[in-house]
């Protein structure tokens, strides 16, 4: 944990959960052999449409923390990503959250997620 992403306090400001929650999303895609940035090249854009975080614990300046990410298809044309924040020393969760994205064209208009996305996270 950065001394930047905390408040007066050194306690983690809420908003970089989200920040967290981002990178662990991508990771997760990357881990199953899909890039986010591969992902786009197909003409497929997975914006968030519903955001949420459940803070259990405070992480404090120093902390070092772990995302655990897990995705599932919540249809053709949507998927939702579940995360839970760990702090390392202890393991204790120090927050769980998710978000729901859906797949859309350049133009913006919803579209099905590509077959091989859709076996990944089924």
């Amino acid at each position: 944990m950065r001394y930047a992403e905390t408040d007066q306090m050194q306690v983690v400001y809420h908003a970089n959960y989200f920040v967290w929650f981002e990178v662990g999303r991508c990771e997760l895609l990357r881990s199953l052999g899909q890039s986010y940035r591969d992902l786009e090249a197909t003409g497929v854009q997975l914006p968030v449409i519903d955001a949420h975080c459940e803070y259990r614990r405070s992480a404090h300046y120093d902390d070092d923390l772990t995302v655990v990410t897990q995705g599932r298809l919540v249809s053709p044309a949507r998927v939702r990503f579940e995360y839970e924040v760990h702090r390392s020393a202890d393991g204790v969760v120090t927050a769980v959250g998710s978000t729901e994205h859906a797949a859309v064209n350049a133009q913006g208009r919803p579209t099905r997620l590509p077959a091989h996305i859709q076996e990944m996270l089924v």
